[in-house]
């Protein structure tokens, strides 16, 4: 098998370590095979591919989409590093409100699959960064929201004291907020 899925602290959070098999000529690896994902538990459809570049200190996040647009996520770095970010938003579960953080690298190839009913975010560690994922269902603006990157009902290590954050992503409402 190509992949090595390892189970988070979070339920449904899975980190994936794919084989690379490099020699002097570079490197090639399989980034995703259904069948694989399927088998350890990821059985989603993805339909969407976005791609963003940032600069060091850019935070993006924490962004979800409200059902029924909910999206699923696999999130890898593919040049430079990021610490990137899931929390768990699902009011009923043993885990709401807590985190789980991984850098994930053009290095280290490790990509993070979130579930949907988790908000998302992460902040760029390398002078740029190149950030790839899969979403489950397509953008739609109407159901496109998020939480504070600075919740203190959730309390993030950014690992960044001061980071570069969009106006839109400022103006989030609080988890208690969404809550009402």
């Amino acid at each position: 098998m190509p992949f090595n899925f390892i189970e988070t602290e979070l339920e449904g959070v899975i980190l994936v370590e794919p084989k690379v098999f490099g020699d002097e000529r570079g490197f090639f690896l399989e980034t995703y095979k259904a069948s694989d994902f399927k088998a350890n538990g990821i059985d989603v459809d993805f339909n969407q591919d976005n791609h963003s570049k940032s600069t060091k200190r850019v935070l993006r996040g924490l962004h979800f989409q409200k059902p029924p647009k909910s999206q699923a996520k696999i999130v890898r770095c593919i040049q430079g590093k990021i610490f990137d970010v899931a929390v768990d938003i699902r009011p009923g579960s043993k885990n709401f409100k807590k985190w789980v953080g991984y850098e994930l690298s053009g290095e280290n190839k490790a990509m993070l699959y979130i579930p949907a009913g988790f908000a998302h975010g992460f902040i760029v560690l390398s002078d740029t960064a190149e950030v790839v994922y899969k979403a489950s269902g397509e953008y739609s603006p109407e159901h496109d929201t998020g939480i504070r990157w600075d919740d203190p009902q959730i309390s993030i290590d950014w690992k960044i004291k001061t980071p570069l954050i969009s106006e839109k992503d400022k103006n989030l409402p609080l988890l208690k907020d969404i809550q009402k």
